[in-house]
């Protein structure tokens, strides 16, 4: 990976927030890239390398992942989750700025659309969760008991870090001992497990159908023909309730594009950023890309 222009972390609502910022001497435009649930901005090793061609990039950890803190004493709802990535985003004072989530990080990218509008010019949703309901009360009460993080813990380990990469990825070839390493890196920490804990408690549930319709920014969807976590009828569904919004297919794709395509999706990015018009054009072309 290169080594980004400045990486640091800032408090925000009594908790660390770890990111790195990659500022482009040419450009007025910012990228804020958005990760998935147990994942970091590692996933988008290699989509950043390309995003700097064009762009100046702000890349994220959210709390409690990658390295980010923990803190009893913080929300881990999606809507205090999106409000720190406001809040981090004006402590470095960027103005004009497109959000680009992946998973869990698409319906970041929505809670920021739907809660704080006229923030984000556009946003540009991977694979993006959508739909899912919160936890059930009797797993929420469970929360509270105190090992219930060692039982998260325990079942994370179960289901295995091979396993849970073939799950992401369409083609298997593509993990190797960095993909590895950088997706376990963040759970060799044990405070995490806590954090997962206030996640699993503090969720709220995806945005419904009801509250994306009100969503006017413009949204660029980009999806795996293949996604098994994440499956394509979810994009379907998105691109129907969000009023201004398109959908992208990629053949052959599973739910980690970004790391698995990351030209295509920078070609389609540069265009949505840079000129919206260009958006039927993109559909034309996605089956020749």
């Amino acid at each position: 990976m290169s080594n980004p222009e400045f990486a640091g972390s800032k408090t925000i609502h009594g908790i660390e927030v770890y990111y790195e910022y990659d500022r482009h001497p040419n450009s007025t435009e910012t990228v804020v890239l958005i990760h998935g649930f147990l994942s970091s901005l590692f996933s988008f090793r290699h989509l950043k390398p390309v995003l700097k061609e064009r762009f100046s990039i702000l890349s994220i950890d959210l709390p409690p992942f990658g390295k980010s803190g923990h803190s009893r004493s913080f929300t881990y709802s999606f809507k205090n989750l999106s409000l720190t990535v406001i809040k981090l985003i004006e402590a470095l004072n960027i103005q004009n700025f497109t959000l680009v989530g992946h998973s869990m990080g698409g319906q970041i990218a929505l809670n920021i659309l739907y809660h704080f509008p006229n923030t984000a010019k556009k946003a540009v949703l991977l694979c993006s969760s959508g739909y899912s309901k919160r936890s059930k009360q009797s797993l929420i009460l469970a929360s509270y008991l105190p090992f219930f993080p060692v039982f998260i813990k325990l079942y994370l380990a179960r289901s295995g870090l091979e396993k849970n990469l073939r799950n992401v990825v369409y083609d298997s070839t593509l993990i190797d001992d960095e993909m590895r390493k950088g997706y376990l890196a963040p759970f060799m920490n044990p405070s995490i497990f806590k954090g997962l804990t206030g996640l699993l408690r503090h969720r709220e549930g995806d945005l419904s159908s009801e509250a994306l319709q009100q969503v006017r920014t413009p949204c660029l969807l980009i999806w795996g023909e293949h996604d098994r976590v994440v499956p394509l009828r979810v994009g379907e569904k998105l691109a129907k309730d969000l009023p201004n919004s398109k959908l992208i297919v990629l053949e052959e794709t599973g739910h980690l594009v970004p790391e698995e395509r990351p030209e295509e999706i920078y070609h389609y990015i540069k265009r949505f950023v840079l000129d919206e018009a260009n958006l039927t054009e993109i559909e034309q072309k996605q089956n020749t890309v």
